[in-house]
């Protein structure tokens, strides 16, 4: 995993703010998901124009001018008839991207969180060939403003979730700020429309072999820049991860915890008998925990080898 290696360098920020396409021989294309934004949108593409001329902007439903500000603005947008998500958004722009041939997608959020500087940090991995997918992490970078402590929370027990499934061990998996390979692009077609999406996005590329790396960034949490009930947007994140996570790795989600239950139940089981033997008397409450444990672990254990095999199934297909 990549780590302070590739750390912003201020003075080849100034180089870099000429078309990276034209520096890298690589045609760069950052696509923004985008609700109500009208705000901000005008002066990130404004930005961003100094950068690549390949901006894709998916206009998520948006009630106000968001659509309308970065079409006049050069930005190629998607339009959405309705909010779909942030999923969706992100649908749209991995399809977006691969239909202009793009070798590298970022994902920049609109909402003026992220700092544009951080793009060549972001970029270079997958520039210098040594990662498909690269997250712009908000925990490697210890000079970064300090995000509130509620998401801080929320993001490390989702991370925690995700590492389960995925080969690198990860310090910010729900970052939004992100670069994907060509390679990454042809392979994965994200299917989650909400926020899970960047979950899923994880524990597919690892499953096909994809490396993941991280790269320090700095974000700006000031001023009102989050749309999202963050007990409504953690609540979904979390089923996400779980959904994506059993169905991806089956055997340690289900299995691990059949078999601890298993060791239990037979545990009481054997208390059970051994007071009997002794006291002639059967503990009623010992033994329901005994025989329950050995029931929800066979149960688990079952679940465990059915997925895999319907899994295994449909990758040989």
């Amino acid at each position: 995993m990549l780590r302070p290696d590739y750390e912003r360098n201020d003075e080849l920020y100034v180089k870099f703010y000429s078309k990276i396409e034209d520096s890298n021989k690589m045609k760069i294309t950052v696509g923004m998901p985008a609700y109500n934004e009208e705000k901000n949108i005008a002066s990130i593409i404004i930005k961003l124009k100094k950068i690549t001329d390949s901006i894709i902007v998916c206009d998520d439903g948006s009630s106000d001018l968001t659509g309308e500000i970065a079409r006049n603005l050069g930005a190629l947008v998607i339009k959405h008839p309705k909010n779909l998500g942030y999923g969706a958004s992100i649908h749209s722009l991995f399809l977006k991207a691969k239909e202009l041939d793009s070798d590298v997608l970022i994902t920049f959020d609109a909402d003026g969180q992220h700092r544009i500087e951080d793009i060549n940090s972001v970029v270079k991995p997958i520039k210098d060939k040594v990662a498909d997918i690269v997250i712009g992490s908000r925990f490697l970078d210890k000079k970064s403003k300090e995000m509130p402590n509620y998401r801080k929370l929320g993001i490390k027990l989702i991370t925690k979730i995700t590492n389960m499934s995925v080969k690198e061990k990860l310090t910010d998996s729900q970052s939004g700020f992100r670069a994907y390979s060509k390679k990454t692009l042809e392979k994965i077609t994200p299917s989650d429309e909400g926020m899970g999406v960047s979950t899923e996005i994880l524990i597919k590329s690892s499953n096909l072999g994809l490396v993941i790396a991280e790269v320090p960034i700095k974000i700006n949490y000031g001023g009102d820049t989050s749309t999202h009930d963050p007990v409504s947007h953690g609540t979904s994140v979390i089923l996400s991860t779980l959904k994506f996570t059993s169905i991806h790795n089956p055997l340690k989600f289900y299995g691990i915890p059949g078999i601890i239950f298993l060791i239990l139940g037979l545990g009481f089981t054997a208390w059970t008998i051994q007071i009997y033997s002794v006291e002639q008397q059967i503990i009623t409450n010992i033994s329901l925990i005994g025989i329950g444990c050995i029931v929800l672990g066979a149960i688990l254990l079952m679940t465990a080898v059915i997925l895999f095999s319907l899994v295994t199934v449909v990758k040989e297909k």
